[in-house]
């Protein structure tokens, strides 16, 4: 691959032109949400406390502005609303998930909550009214506060108690939902939930929680997919994908071998990490990452590696698991050099990895680890048909965060760079990508940013009890290009004077 110095990164990034404007035929475009940042309803309608409900109500200093997913976007109620917005964006696809909780609130399959599957049915009409297809992911971070009880997704059951889950969403919606995406972010599931506070349990057991998480969501992963090829695909005839996220390592001197083998590493270590077992041939973890957390645990005194191997029979029953690699992609970072890095902890996944990381790239947005490098998400894409046997791709998330504005430039200029670095890719490279999913269709509940961050298409008034929503000028940028195929070239959506830079 040849790598980008920094400098000519940013001068790719701000040149603003385009070698291909036009999308293949048959490409698609969507838009994404998930059910705990936009539903609402946390305990109504016999839905159960999630992990985000419970660190929200007991520790809300942990969120930026101290709100919670209790209302948010209230979609639980306006849920036609949003399908209008759909409409008028003209989406092929609707990207959303389903609350765990809402449809099993002991989170076991003995009690299976009638109004949960009523409300998914009736979204899901709605979009087939309006001719939308549904993109559906199982799991999107909220897990039911009583698994987590148990342990959550260091607790091998797991692996179980989400087959059992899967098979009430198959059989309850199979005839309606044609694509499936499993679980979402694996990597924030575990080093940010198990491995760090960032997100919900934010337990925080570094070097080891996320391990252990990792183990049982590869597997049940996988059991997933099997219960669903075996049992539902020969009646459903739907597809079943992961949705793996990663933020791109470049060195920041390419001719620097030991930052270019360093910045391999480092991808292995966050991408490789789920993709590997999943889409190579030899299957299981990357060899990168088996030898350096082993090193590392001998070091620090441990008996034996934290990150476990998967035996013969687990390396086969998961790879392949996957019609289509979902890829979540949003920033590019710079690998600067060997050692450890100055946030790490000991033991910890990021110790592990061997190098120091910098922000020091690309454009700025509203959020601090989010760094605007178009080229990287090309070399992201390149790297993942060269390392994955060349896969069909589905983007099922990309954005931009701001800090609210109706004339989003900053936005559109992004979607409008990053698009374009697909195109190149799909026509320069030949790499599969077949369909492109925004984030987000309009502002939400973002994590533990809260509302400070907004990534939407429509701004939402959350000082406002009837939470009126309001198209940004994104909006119809992106409705212009679902409807022509094409990146617009409309004047309206061009930065007076970079003014979005002052919105940041």
């Amino acid at each position: 691959m040849a790598w980008l110095t920094a400098l000519s990164i940013l001068a790719v990034c701000h040149t603003g032109l385009a070698a291909y404007t036009k999308f293949p035929e048959g490409f698609t475009f969507g838009v994404a949400t998930a059910s705990h940042q936009i539903e609402g309803a946390w305990n109504v309608s016999g839905k159960s406390e999630n992990v985000w409900d419970r660190l929200t109500h007991t520790r809300p200093e942990m969120i930026a502005d101290g709100t919670n997913g209790d209302v948010a976007c209230d979609s639980y109620h306006r849920y036609l609303e949003d399908v209008e917005e759909l409409t008028y964006l003209g989406v092929d696809f609707y990207r959303f998930s389903l609350s765990w909780s809402r449809i099993l609130p002991t989170g076991f399959s003995d009690h299976v909550n009638p109004d949960g599957i009523r409300y998914y049915n009736a979204l899901l009409d709605a979009l087939a009214e309006k001719n939308i297809e549904p993109l559906v992911t199982l799991f999107h971070w909220d897990l039911p506060q009583s698994l987590q009880d148990l342990g959550g997704w260091t607790n091998s059951k797991m692996v179980d108690y989400f087959r059992d889950y899967s098979d009430v969403c198959y059989r309850e919606f199979g005839d309606k939902i044609k694509s499936w995406i499993t679980i979402n972010e694996p990597y924030e599931v575990c080093e940010d939930a198990y491995g760090d506070i960032k997100k919900a349990p934010a337990l925080d057991s570094h070097g080891i929680g996320n391990y252990l998480c990792s183990d049982n969501l590869l597997k049940a992963h996988a059991e997933s997919y099997h219960l669903y090829n075996e049992k539902y695909r020969p009646t459903q005839n739907g597809t079943v994908m992961i949705s793996i996220n990663s933020i791109w390592y470049e060195p920041s001197d390419p001719e620097n071998a030991e930052q270019v083998a360093l910045a391999e590493t480092a991808n292995q270590f966050k991408f490789g990490w789920f993709a590997h077992p999943i889409f190579t041939n030899e299957g299981g973890y990357p060899e990168v990452m088996i030898e350096n957390v082993a090193k590392q645990s001998a070091a620090e005194g441990f008996s034996k590696p934290r990150l476990e191997q998967f035996d013969d029979y687990w390396i086969q029953r998961i790879k392949g698991t996957s019609d289509f690699l979902g890829i979540n992609h949003y920033a590019t970072h710079l690998i600067t050099g060997p050692g450890v890095d100055p946030i790490a902890k000991s033991p910890s996944w990021l110790k592990d990895t061997g190098s120091i990381t910098s922000l020091e790239v690309g454009g700025d947005s509203a959020s601090e680890w989010l760094r605007v490098v178009p080229t990287g998400f090309a070399n992201l894409l390149r790297w993942c048909k060269s390392s994955y046997n060349d896969p069909p791709i589905y983007i099922t998330e990309n954005g931009f965060s701001d800090r609210g504005t109706l004339q989003d430039y900053g936005r559109i200029q992004y979607y409008n760079d990053y698009l374009s670095a697909i195109l190149d890719v799909i026509y320069d490279d030949g790499v599969r990508v077949l369909g492109y999913t925004a984030w987000t269709l309009m502002d939400n509940f973002e994590w533990r940013a809260g509302f400070t961050e907004p990534f939407g298409f429509y701004h939402v008034d959350i000082t406002d009890p009837d939470l009126p929503r309001t198209p940004k000028l994104s909006a119809d940028y992106y409705r212009q290009l679902v409807a022509n195929r094409e990146l617009p070239q409309d004047e309206r959506f061009k930065d007076p004077a970079n003014k979005y830079k002052e919105e940041l």
